[in-house]
């Protein structure tokens, strides 16, 4: 039986809200699986809003209000923790970013900017400023900061989830920082590469015709308890998608993308030889 893990109600908001809702559960004499008998989330699912990697849905926080006999309790806090989770962060992009936390697989496409959960501060910054010129320095800091939360997906433990992100060469080339800081872009990624954290791959400028051409950043996951979904994204929006059908579609597309790409290790070896051009001075254009 895996070792229970505690939960430090100091960390967060959802941390808190977790401890409290693990206390009241175990205080009813309920298992995980009996809370949530009769809705339609698992036992897993409630696990992780305990631990505080997910966000509490309000109809399973009026469930386990009844179950636990809580008098509305996590339903009138449930707003709480949601706004504590989206500090810093789009809201339309609330259910893929907690999706992120607990996905077994992550595969992203991203034509113009590297991912947010590969850039770097000074990167971030860049692309924070660039949106919002007149934004107050404390404010785009908030975001800054939560965008760099995010990469704590890559400190724990190995493998989890496994991600793989095709990129297009014009990243490499587009500098949106200083060359010393797109330096160390390049560098961040391919550190990552080298912890064996991520999978990436480079459509090389002339590779022609490929499928997500018309499209802008879209994220494939997977998950041990729960169907795909797909997630893509513009300016001002998000779109979460998870029918079926549509999402097969999707992966079969991606597939088709990976395979006008250059294989990992030719990808990793142009990142660190356009590291290398931006720290030299002989930036390609």
């Amino acid at each position: 039986m895996a070792a229970r893990k505690d939960i430090d109600g100091s960390a967060s908001v959802p941390a808190l809200y977790g401890k409290e809702l693990r206390w009241k559960r175990e205080n009813a004499g309920r298992t995980l699986q009996q809370a949530v008998d009769g809705s339609f989330y698992a036992a897993s699912y409630l696990s992780e809003i305990e631990l505080g990697q997910r966000r509490m849905p309000l109809d399973l926080a009026r469930h386990v209000d009844r179950v636990l006999d809580t008098d509305g309790f996590f339903e009138r806090r449930c707003e709480d923790v949601r706004k504590a989770r989206s500090v810093g962060l789009a809201r339309y992009a609330e259910k893929v970013l907690d999706a992120e936390k607990v996905a077994e697989t992550i595969e992203e496409w991203c034509p113009t900017a590297f991912p947010g959960l590969l850039q770097t501060a000074a990167y971030a910054r860049a692309l924070a400023r660039a949106e919002r010129p007149l934004e107050a320095r404390e404010e785009t800091d908030v975001k800054v900061n939560a965008r760099m939360a995010r990469a704590d997906l890559f400190e724990g433990d190995h493998g989890t989830p496994e991600y793989w992100v095709v990129l297009h060469e014009s990243l490499l080339r587009l500098p949106v920082v200083p060359p010393d800081r797109m330096a160390e872009q390049l560098d961040h990624v391919t550190a990552l590469v080298r912890r064996n954290r991520i999978v990436p791959q480079i459509v090389p400028w002339n590779a022609g015709a490929h499928p997500f051409m018309s499209a802008g950043t879209t994220i494939i996951m997977t998950f041990a308890e729960a169907p795909p979904l797909v997630y893509t994204e513009s300016l001002h929006s998000g779109v979460t998608i998870d029918d079926p059908a549509l999402v097969k579609r999707y992966r079969r597309s991606y597939d088709l993308l990976r395979a006008a790409a250059l294989p990992p290790e030719a990808s990793l070896a142009m990142m660190e030889a356009a590291a290398e051009d931006y720290r030299n001075g002989n930036q390609q254009h």
